[in-house]
């Protein structure tokens, strides 16, 4: 049963992601402050293999960023009517120059002069442990 609820969570993620072109849609990416506290904001998924592993868009010089540097860990949810795919891993900053072209979507040029900005990067997060509620169905565990 967990592999048709991950393959079917991993499917709600590639819909919900931009693929190359810009789309308002958004999951919600938790962190932890400066204090240890943890902070949540919204953030349009880039690319995403299944539940494995999702890339973000960001600048160098924004919290995100900041935040990562100091604690690695993260959480991804994705939420609507029919699911929660809560995902609880570890993210990482990279800045190279193939990754981040291979990662650009239109929609960042509103906040980048093109992929090759030296304040863009990409976020990459990997799922550690899920929980996943969909088709009214909850699976809960670890890759």
């Amino acid at each position: 049963m967990n592999s048709d609820m991950i393959r079917k969570a991993g499917e709600i993620i590639a819909n919900n992601t931009s693929n190359g072109t810009y789309k308002n849609d958004f999951c919600i990416l938790a962190l932890t402050d400066s204090d240890g506290r943890p902070t949540a904001s919204a953030i349009t998924p880039s690319k995403s293999s299944g539940i494995e592993w999702i890339t973000f868009c960001t600048g160098l010089d924004g919290n995100k960023a900041a935040r990562i540097e100091k604690c690695g860990k993260a959480g991804v949810c994705f939420a609507s009517e029919s699911c929660n795919i809560t995902l609880a891993g570890e993210i990482e900053i990279i800045t190279d120059p193939e990754v981040k072209r291979e990662m650009w979507y239109s929609g960042l040029e509103q906040h980048f002069s093109g992929a090759d900005d030296p304040n863009y990067c990409v976020l990459r997060f990997v799922t550690k442990r899920f929980n996943l509620f969909v088709d009214r169905t909850e699976a809960v565990g670890t890759l």
